[in-house]
């Protein structure tokens, strides 16, 4: 019974059902569309600068009412007259100059903080003393303002440009460093077994595997501390003044604020906004469609 069963079992395995083939054609979708045609408005709607532009719209009608309602020109002038002021001391070169002054001195600082942040952040994640030593600076001077080492930056580099980019360097320093030192710990060590198994090693390893792996934290720590120097050079020259005999927007404030010009305090403060929402909306987004958006690293 044992080799029926067993035979039977074998003439089972060798001859399986075959199912007949067929083809079956898929019958239309009567009253159907497939393409369904998009509006004017819903295409305009999806471009993130017109909806930015009409939220600044909204702010500038706003802002204009309101100060109609209040109606004192020197606690709040109305928009139109800010830009009057504005367009005013373009045209006479006072807020260009002014402007270029600020721009000079925060691209010094903010380059050289870059720079230290690198050096500290690659010593930090070659070796344990590069790492207790990051962590002991940040604990100690990320929470000090950069305003309060103003005087020191007076009493050690002078009536110039020194003091001024000494206090930029450590509002830059301390957050780029922090992010860039997150961001190359959460490489994933595949990433790191791949770069040791070709012999990257120091700088090699650094700028080939941890950089590109890391960049959505350090361009992250980039526009943090850009805001961070932007608004550390405005409040310092509010503070501290001319630079060398040339003042840069901060001054520029401080002086209209004196002589009661309240509509070029507003011009200042509107050139302020408009250069930091020119550097975060061209100069760091064309960062990211290069490079994080470009390699699907973010959305």
């Amino acid at each position: 019974m044992t080799d029926t069963v067993t035979a039977d079992l074998g003439t089972i395995r060798l001859t399986p059902p075959i199912r007949p083939e067929y083809e079956r054609t898929p019958e239309p979708v009567a009253g159907s569309s497939i393409e369904r045609p998009v509006s004017l408005p819903w295409r305009l709607w999806q471009q993130a600068w017109l909806r930015k532009g009409l939220i600044l719209i909204f702010l500038a009608i706003l802002w204009e009412i309101v100060a109609r309602l209040q109606g004192n020109d020197l606690l709040l002038p109305s928009f139109t007259d800010t830009l009057h002021a504005f367009f005013e001391d373009i045209g006479n070169g006072v807020l260009p100059g002014r402007a270029a002054n600020s721009i000079d001195i925060l691209v010094k600082g903010y380059v050289a903080g870059v720079v230290l942040a690198f050096v500290l952040t690659s010593l930090a994640v070659s070796s344990q003393l590069g790492r207790d030593f990051l962590s002991t600076l940040t604990s100690m001077l990320n929470p000090l303002p950069p305003i309060a080492l103003l005087p020191l930056g007076l009493l050690w580099f002078g009536l110039g440009q020194g003091s001024l980019i000494f206090v930029l360097i450590h509002s830059v320093l301390w957050p780029l460093a922090l992010n860039m030192y997150t961001g190359f710990t959460s490489v994933p060590e595949t990433l790191r077994m791949t770069g040791r198994n070709y012999g990257l090693r120091g700088l090699r390893y650094v700028f080939l595997i941890l950089v590109p792996a890391a960049l959505p934290s350090i361009i992250a720590g980039l526009k943090i501390g850009w805001a961070f120097a932007w608004r550390t050079l405005i409040a310092a020259e509010l503070v501290f003044g001319a630079s060398s005999g040339r003042g840069g927007l901060g001054w520029y404030i401080f002086q209209n604020r004196n002589e009661l010009y309240t509509d070029r305090v507003f011009a200042g403060l509107m050139t302020v906004i408009l250069l930091g929402l020119l550097v975060e909306n061209v100069l760091f987004r064309q960062l990211e469609r290069r490079t994080i958006l470009k390699w699907g690293m973010t959305r």
